[in-house]
């Protein structure tokens, strides 16, 4: 059996809505820069492969329709990119990716914010682009009108319609993000004081993108990442309502998908249809995770949580509790379902994530299914994934400047 990947994802306390009542929570330190050093400094003392960094434009809710009143809840967020930049120059080797919501941003702004952050990570960011489909969402930023819709309802014409439009436009941006990181060749710097040229103005291009969302000239503004193209992520949500639209996008367009099955054989043939809807390199299984530690187990700790919250909390993921042995043998048999990793999502932080990198990886180590040291220094060479080709080497005619 091959070495698995792992990830961790960090968001507020935790999964759980009543995480940042636990005794060992940081909830003052969350809008810090220092909480979240910490828990990607910890995640890599563990040799995780990346760590993803949660972001919305709207408040966080119990219900996917939109707010849901609730002030006992953590609310608010940092900017998932801003962090990730913050994060990268206190870390070493772990890869970075955040959350950015593509409905109602533009493509040509994030890509270099994302080739900001490969270049300041030295090779390790990702981006995982996610749609907004709340009309409160939309109402945050004014520029679009978003139908007001019950996106999880399977009956609604309206609904599927909404989910569709956001689904191709988000195939689209994740296009223009690929050209423009291509738009400048890897050697289109020159950088002679001699001669006073700087760059090589026929190796800057045009993207020239074309269609029914976006109308992007190109290039960038930003020179080609150290990765080429850094990596992007998104989560196939296999929701009725969404019909396969998620999972269509994501083995589609991302290089890493991300799947929440509820048992083995779920996993089974999630990633079979993954697999048989595109190219996709790398399928994670999300989990939640509420690990047994001295004194209280997993179990108890979420009841206990569940209680504080006056009701049982459900993930959109399989949540495990139990000890760190359990889990790996979970690990290691949906591993032959063909899941290539897994995105383990911390029920409290930073207990779950201690718990992760001080029972689960030394277990995983013994059996000889993780790495004992990071073995390449660019998130796509931890994956395994080669540095692409740019599309545009090979086109003689460059832009003007």
């Amino acid at each position: 059996m091959t070495s698995l990947h792992l990830a961790v994802a960090l968001d507020a306390a935790g999964g759980h809505p009543a995480a940042w009542r636990e005794p060992s929570a940081r909830p003052a330190d969350l809008f810090t820069a220092g909480y979240w050093v910490d828990l990607a400094r910890t995640a890599e003392r563990g040799l995780l492969d990346l760590i993803t960094i949660e972001d919305s434009f709207g408040l966080q809710s119990g219900d996917f329709r939109g707010p849901d009143g609730r002030n006992d809840r953590v609310r608010g967020r940092l900017d998932g990119v801003q962090l990730a930049a913050r994060v990268a120059p206190a870390t070493r080797s772990i890869g970075l990716v955040p959350t950015a919501v593509v409905t109602h941003t533009e493509p040509f702004h994030l890509s270099k914010a994302i080739a900001t952050l490969d270049y300041v990570s030295r090779g390790r960011a990702g981006i995982r682009v996610q749609v907004a489909p709340r009309a409160a969402d939309g109402d945050h930023v004014g520029r679009r009108y978003i139908a007001d819709v019950d996106p999880t309802d399977p009956t609604s014409g309206p609904a599927r319609e909404l989910i569709t439009e956001l689904f191709d436009e988000a195939a689209d941006y994740v296009e223009v993000l690929r050209r423009l990181w291509d738009s400048w060749e890897d050697d289109a710097e020159i950088r002679d004081a001699a001669t006073g040229r700087f760059i090589d103005r026929d190796k800057l291009h045009y993207t020239d993108f074309q269609g029914r969302f976006f109308s992007v000239k190109g290039p960038s503004i930003t020179p080609r990442p150290p990765q080429g193209q850094p990596l992007v992520a998104a989560l196939a949500h296999a929701a009725p309502a969404w019909a396969d639209q998620p999972i269509r996008f994501a083995a589609g367009h991302a290089d890493l998908v991300f799947l929440t099955p509820q048992d083995r054989e779920d996993a089974d043939v999630l990633v079979a249809t993954v697999r048989a809807a595109g190219p996709a390199a790398h399928v994670f299984a999300d989990l939640v995770v509420f690990l047994d530690r001295p004194g209280e187990s997993g179990a108890e700790r979420k009841t206990r949580l569940d209680d504080l919250d006056r009701a049982e909390w459900v993930s959109d993921a399989l949540t495990f509790t139990g000890p760190a042995t359990e889990l790996a043998d979970l690990l290691a048999d949906w591993q032959r379902t063909g899941v290539t990793g897994f995105r383990l999502r911390p029920g409290t932080l930073p207990d779950d994530l201690d718990l992760i990198v001080g029972q689960l990886v030394p277990e995983l180590q013994s059996r000889g299914l993780f790495r004992d040291s990071y073995e390449a220094n660019t998130l796509r060479g931890l994956l395994g994934l080669p540095r692409p080709a740019n599309r545009y080497a090979t086109v003689s005619q460059g832009v003007s400047v």
